[in-house]
């Protein structure tokens, strides 16, 4: 809407249809063919209230209708001054969003996107040179192709050297690349936050999970070589973020349990609370056996939704080695870490055995069978060498696992072997010899 050069003509006539009902002049029907208009004529220097046009009324009635017209007029006046203000306001948005437009469908856009450094537009609206959007996806963008860059040099070097030179880079490698994984991960959390346009930034997430997708293979590609020359057993998982959809998945089942002791070595950082290490749901009771340290609370074990506080200090970034054994009669359970005993107890859930053909997840606490994750639940660190025997270690067996100072004994209900496990959700497998940790 614009104001041309007749906005004065067309301000008369508008004033003048406003003043008609208060002088009384309407017309019958559609038309003013029946109306009388009435001049009195007034001198320059005289009192135009003080004129009394035949018929019209009183002086007062007269002072009393200017009066109204001009409280009419000085309405009328700043109700035209308020919608030039917002003509002037809606044109100048106008102006920058056509200037958007015709930034967005350059024909240098049209013709495949040659002209957007790294596909991502600009925004010109106000003096914003770019939307948090758009400088979050530039930043996913630069880490992708650094995480590309750094996995093409990994694949060079794999074809010039030999098997155990590319091992040794992977292990250099290795810490570098988990931390640009988390950085796209972490950023794509974030945008999915946001509230910048979610059809857009549901597809950039798309596109940046299928390159995820694309690199880990690349890797479990270029690691084949390596797995056939290594024990089954030499591998760690890797959690590098609280998700609900990252975790890993035991192809076998539990038997029916009178006893048990669940052995792992174990890495984390987190805080509050490094999650949930493993979880054992079955039907009817996703809280079979648990491990879990959530929030503020001391690391638990839970079996049958009965909970014992485990005295583990482990959160400090070092790997460690732990191991809880339980029998159901009188619910006597011990906790070891590094080999030593470091408490036990007794009722926990006694004459209560474990029961059979359920799922074993780990990474996640499980509220329904096999799902039902939530991420302040979730698993943050590494993990390795997960085994579980269907009976009670000695002490001795438990210290001999924990300082590698005997041949590894393997569970006789889950042994730790690749073979057995399935990752999920950007779950990472990397070698890891535990002995080595001792170093």
């Amino acid at each position: 809407m614009a104001v041309g050069p007749s906005g004065s003509s067309s301000h008369r006539l508008l004033l003048l249809l406003l003043l008609l009902p208060l002088l009384g002049l309407r017309g019958r029907g559609q038309g003013f063919g029946q109306t009388r208009f009435i001049c009195t004529s007034v001198p320059l220097d005289g009192d135009m209230c003080a004129a009394t046009a035949p018929g019209t009324g009183s002086a007062e009635e007269l002072k009393s209708t200017v009066l109204q017209l001009r409280e009419t007029v000085l309405q009328q006046k700043e109700t035209i001054m308020n919608q030039k203000d917002t003509i002037r306001e809606l044109t100048a948005k106008l102006g920058r969003c056509e200037s958007q437009s015709v930034l967005e469908t350059s024909p240098a856009e049209k013709g495949g996107g040659a002209g957007r450094k790294g596909g991502f537009s600009k925004n010109t609206m106000g003096d914003l040179s770019r939307s948090p959007a758009a400088e979050t996806l530039s930043q996913l963008g630069q880490t992708l192709q650094s995480l590309k860059t750094r996995l093409e040099n990994l694949e060079q070097f794999s074809r010039m050297n030999s098997s155990s030179q590319t091992n040794n880079l992977k292990d250099i490698l290795q810490n570098k690349i988990d931390d640009l994984e988390r950085q796209v991960l972490s950023r794509v959390n974030s945008l999915e936050e946001g509230k910048f346009n979610p059809k857009n930034e549901s597809e950039e997430r798309g596109k940046i999970e299928s390159t995820l997708t694309s690199l880990h293979q690349r890797i479990s590609d270029l690691e084949k070589g390596q797995k056939d020359n290594r024990p089954p057993d030499r591998f760690q998982l890797t959690f590098p973020l609280r998700t609900n959809y990252m975790y890993a998945k035991v192809k076998k089942s539990l038997p029916e349990m009178y006893a048990f002791t669940v052995c792992m070595w174990i890495k984390s950082s987190a805080s509050p609370g490094m999650g949930t290490p493993f979880s054992y749901a079955v039907p009817g009771q996703a809280n079979e056996l648990v491990l879990i340290e959530w929030g503020n609370n001391p690391m638990e074990i839970l079996i049958n939704d009965k909970v014992a506080k485990l005295p583990f200090v482990i959160n400090d970034g070092k790997w460690h080695h732990i191991c809880v054994t339980w029998t159901t009669r009188d619910g006597v359970w011990e906790a070891y870490q590094d080999g030593t005993q470091t408490g036990n107890g007794e009722n926990l859930a006694p004459y209560h055995p474990i029961k059979p053909q359920g799922v074993l997840v780990l990474g996640q606490e499980q509220d329904t069978l096999g799902g039902g994750f939530d991420a302040t639940q979730a698993f943050v660190g590494e993990l390795a060498h997960f085994n579980m025997w269907d009976r009670k270690l000695s002490p001795g067996e438990v210290y001999s696992l924990a300082t590698c100072s005997s041949k590894a004994l393997s569970g006789n209900v889950i042994a730790w072997a690749e073979a057995n496990i399935d990752i999920y959700g950007g779950a990472t497998k990397w070698t890891f010899e535990a002995c080595r940790q001792l170093n």
